[in-house]
C-alpha cells in the first residue's frame, strides 16, 4: 500500500496541467458553440424581421461572430477585461489553494513554492485587466 500511495502522489504534478489543458480546451469549446448559436439566433431574427416587411436598413447591424472575434462587437474591450479579471481572481485561488495545501502536506520542505507559479500568473492577469480598462468615454 506504501508504493501505491507513493504512485499516486508522484503523478499528481503530471495530472494537473493535464486536467488544465482539457478543462481550457472544454470551456474554448462552450463559449464558441454558445457565441454561434446566439449569432444563429440573431440572424433568424433579421430574416423573420425582413419576411414580415420591415425594411433591412433599419435593422440594427450585424454583431455576429466574427465581429466579436474581431475584436470590432459592442463592449469587446470590457469582455476582454472581464476575462483577465476572472482568469486572474481564478489563478489567485489556485496558486494560494495550492500553496496552503502544500504547506501543510509537506511542511518539511519547500515544496508550497509550486503555488507561486499560478499565483504570480494571476497578478499578472490582473494587472493586464487594469492596463486595459476602458477610459472614461471609450465604451
Amino acid at each position: 500500500m506504501h508504493d501505491l500511495e507513493r504512485l499516486m502522489w508522484s503523478t499528481i504534478p503530471f495530472a494537473i496541467p493535464v486536467i488544465a489543458v482539457v478543462g481550457a480546451m472544454t470551456l474554448a469549446i462552450i463559449r464558441v458553440t454558445g457565441q454561434q448559436r446566439l449569432a444563429e439566433m440573431e440572424r433568424r431574427e433579421r430574416i423573420a424581421a425582413i419576411e414580415r416587411g420591415i425594411d433591412p436598413t433599419k435593422l440594427p447591424p450585424v454583431t455576429g461572430l466574427d465581429s466579436y472575434r474581431l475584436g470590432n462587437g459592442v463592449g469587446s474591450r470590457t469582455r476582454r477585461v472581464h476575462g483577465l479579471m476572472i482568469g486572474g481572481l481564478v489563478l489567485l485561488a489556485v496558486g494560494i489553494g495550492m500553496m496552503v495545501f502544500l504547506l501543510l502536506i509537506e511542511q518539511d520542505k519547500k515544496v508550497w513554492a509550486l503555488g507561486l507559479m499560478p499565483f504570480l500568473i494571476g497578478i499578472a492577469l490582473l494587472i493586464s485587466a487594469k492596463v486595459i480598462w476602458p477610459k472614461a468615454g471609450e465604451e
